[in-house]
């Protein structure tokens, strides 16, 4: 059974790998034997995660749909064609609604919505010729909760459940599973204005079922599920991962 989750062989990218649940990520697929490329914009976070992993890695701009096409290239340069990609790139702007600016708005679409989709496109002809792919998005409580301040950011992750639905209806056909993360409150660089604020952090962990915040370990199970053959048969799903949160 053990062999369910083996990743031996496998090729798996994870953008936003810099830091957080993208670093956190890598380090989970490299550990059960997949040879990870960690791409963000950050060359030193990156160059540690490498040294950590044994990975390698690529410095790019995600959200320049223009440079996707070398970006693909260049993710697949070291070991080949990624069986295994996995979005964890993202930004939240916290604008209010009535402040929200046009580039504010673009800015979080491109990189949290638009960007999943067009390299998860440009990996497909890849995955299809194995018969063989693994496509994980980075969802949220905003999927389907509206929080203050999380307007473009909340959009941007709804239409991550329904293109992640979209993608599986899409691809999974040609051995290739799309489905998303969705996780409550772990402490990343994006959610430090919670963490930093302990009564807030305390009162998010009261509205989970378990009665606590994320650690940084509850992803790996899940991930790890997602991007193997224990996953096989499952496909435009929404997995939260939230301590009951949104059970309540």
């Amino acid at each position: 059974m053990a062999d369910l989750f083996d990743l031996t062989g496998r090729v798996a990218c994870v953008t936003g790998a810099s830091a957080g649940l993208g670093r956190r990520a890598a380090v989970a697929l490299a550990a059960a034997g997949a040879q990870v490329v960690g791409v963000a914009r950050r060359q030193e976070p990156l160059e540690s995660l490498a040294a950590e992993t044994g990975g390698a890695f690529v410095v790019a701009d995600i959200a320049d749909r223009d440079s996707i096409t070398q970006l693909v290239a260049d993710i697949s340069a070291p070991y080949g064609a990624p069986d295994i990609v996995v979005h964890c790139a993202g930004i939240n702007t916290r604008e209010a609604a009535d402040d929200v600016t046009g580039q504010g708005w673009d800015t979080t679409l491109a990189l949290n919505l638009t960007a999943p989709f067009f390299i998860s496109r440009a990996m497909v002809p890849a995955m299809r010729a194995k018969g063989w792919g693994r496509i994980v998005s980075f969802a949220s409580l905003q999927t389907t909760r509206a929080f203050p301040g999380g307007i473009a950011y909340g959009a941007s992750k709804a239409g991550i459940g329904q293109l992640t639905r979209a993608m599986a209806e899409a691809w999974s056909r040609d051995g290739i599973t799309a489905n998303a993360i969705g996780p409550g409150f772990f402490p990343t660089e994006l959610t430090a204005a919670v963490f930093d604020d302990p009564e807030r952090a305390a009162r998010n962990a009261a509205q989970t079922c378990a009665g606590r915040n994320g650690r940084m370990e509850d992803i790996d199970g899940p991930l790890l599920f997602l991007c193997s053959d224990a996953s096989a048969y499952v496909t435009g799903q929404v997995l939260m991962v939230d301590g009951g949160f949104t059970a309540k």
